[in-house]
C-alpha cells in the first residue's frame, strides 16, 4: 500500500476552551504551523493553555489548512469562519 499523496492528506483539529484540544495533522504546512505553536509554549491540557496573540494566529492558520474543525464543547463540526471567530473571541473567566 502506498503512502497518500499530499493532495489526499487531511488535517483535522479539535478546539476547546478557545484553543487546540487535539489534532490529526498530515500535511507539511500543518506540521510546520503546529511545531511553531508548540515552540511558543503549550500546556498538556486545553483547560490550562493560555495562548499568546501569536499562538491564536497560528491556530487560525491551522484552521485555514484544516479539512475538518470540531468544537468539542458544542459537539459539532464548524466552518473555518466560525472556528476562527471562536478562537479570536473566546474569553476565559479569571
Amino acid at each position: 500500500m502506498s503512502n497518500p499523496s499530499e493532495d489526499e492528506k487531511v488535517d483535522s483539529i479539535v478546539l476547546k476552551w478557545g484553543t487546540l484540544k487535539g489534532w490529526d495533522i498530515q500535511t507539511e504546512q500543518g506540521m510546520a504551523l503546529l511545531k511553531r505553536y508548540v515552540e511558543l509554549g503549550a500546556s498538556h491540557g486545553a483547560a490550562q493553555q493560555r495562548d499568546t496573540p501569536e499562538q491564536k494566529e497560528i491556530i487560525c492558520q491551522l484552521i485555514d489548512c484544516a479539512d475538518e474543525i470540531y468544537l468539542d464543547w458544542d459537539g459539532e463540526y464548524v466552518s473555518k469562519e466560525k472556528a476562527k471567530e471562536y478562537v479570536r473571541n473566546y474569553r476565559r473567566e479569571a
